[in-house]
């Protein structure tokens, strides 16, 4: 593959950190992890001991001081040996983001050590039944009282949701304004009338929880507010760009991972008495793969580098997403061809990540979505 100037020593010898925790602590229960339909809270534990929980919090609150290039070694270890769960990468570097831009002082002390420890799992929850990617059509709502917040509302398909205890809720406060009466709100998972619905079976992503979360009355102080009422519909904008390009820094590693694991099976398997990878159709079709991958990996990768300056706007990184999730379904529908039967059977890896893979033209903004925001700066 390419080189990758931009990764120094040090993250060098931290991925190898990250590669034996996950064949040590993930590898050895994903399986057992996926019957139950979520990981153990142990292996959060385990990965904040290991610093890999919140690679980039400020030494101040507990982190390492890292910078976004070790979140990057997280999210591609765990997708090399294919794990759905646990969601490091959602607590870390999509949820923890919102408290350390927004968060006051109080509330980044009380809550960023508890998310590098592992202690306190973190969710953010934004689409509903009526509302995916439809954001400024929420209806959630979180009307003031004195000096609580009464909320109420519904959602669904939220990652971690079986087993977080904080939650950063995306709802209204001022549902006359539309987007500009969006506010990103903290409620802790143990307030009353917070209610956690049935842990959804998913046709992948199995090891992964994911939930409707039932919001009745749930009281939580108006200090749990982040940055100013009104000011979520923005924060949210802002904070999606890294979202999506975790989405497309993993999807890339999968796809590279997935070439890597069909060149290897079809060395191994044969037909008509020699090697499928002997085949012109087979030494075909893995080149075009191959093409795919680096070309891939080069505009991922430039995208990286772009936010480890500041420079990855939106529009960028809505096309990162686009373009890694959808070469990423097109590579491993071909890569499950080219397994024949073995690569419909769930035991081997090729399969699970072809069902894990569907899933990611949908989160954090649909394929469509993309492409709107895209087509608004043409």
């Amino acid at each position: 593959m390419l080189p990758r100037p931009m990764f120094t020593d040090e993250h060098e010898l931290f991925r190898e950190q990250v590669r034996r925790f996950a064949e040590k602590e993930i590898v050895p229960h994903h399986a057992q992890w996926e019957k139950d339909g979520m990981v153990s809270r142990e292996v959060w534990a385990a990965a904040g001991a290991a610093g890999l929980l919140c690679c980039t919090i400020p030494e101040e609150y507990g982190g390492a001081g890292g910078d976004f290039l070790h979140a990057t070694i997280v999210i591609e270890e765990l997708a090399k040996v294919g794990a759905s769960g646990p969601a490091f990468h959602l607590h870390s570097d999509i949820v923890a983001p919102y408290i350390v831009t927004y968060g006051n002082e109080d509330q980044k002390k009380e809550w960023l050590p508890k998310l590098v420890s592992g202690e306190t799992i973190a969710a953010v929850a934004m689409s509903e039944p009526g509302a995916g990617s439809d954001l400024q059509n929420i209806q959630t709502r979180a009307v003031r009282d004195g000096n609580h917040f009464v909320i109420n509302g519904q959602k669904v398909f939220i990652s971690n949701g079986q087993i977080a205890d904080l939650v950063v809720l995306a709802c209204k406060t001022d549902p006359k304004e539309g987007a500009k009466g969006v506010s990103l709100i903290l409620v802790e998972g143990d307030r009353e009338g917070f209610r956690r619905g049935r842990n959804l079976e998913k046709v992948g992503y199995k090891a992964q929880d994911t939930s409707e979360l039932f919001f009745e009355d749930v009281r939580v102080p108006i200090t749990n507010i982040l940055g100013a009422e009104g000011r979520g519909f923005a924060q949210l904008m802002t904070e999606l760009a890294q979202e999506r390009l975790v989405v497309a820094l993993r999807s890339t590693q999968i796809i590279e991972t997935a070439l890597q694991w069909t060149i290897d099976y079809t060395r191994e398997r044969k037909a008509f008495g020699r090697p499928i990878a002997e085949f012109q159709n087979t030494r075909f079709k893995l080149a075009e793969i191959k093409t795919k991958a680096l070309v891939t990996r080069a505009f991922i990768d430039q995208c990286l580098m772009m936010h480890m300056k500041g420079e990855l706007d939106s529009n960028t990184a809505a096309a990162a997403k686009l373009h890694a999730t959808d070469t990423l379904c097109a590579v491993l529908d071909e890569c499950v061809q080219l397994h024949g039967g073995y690569g419909y059977m769930w035991e081997y890896p090729i399969a699970r990540a072809w069902a894990d893979a569907r899933m990611t033209r949908i989160a954090g903004g649909t394929s469509e979505i993309m492409k709107e925001i895209i087509s608004r700066a043409l």
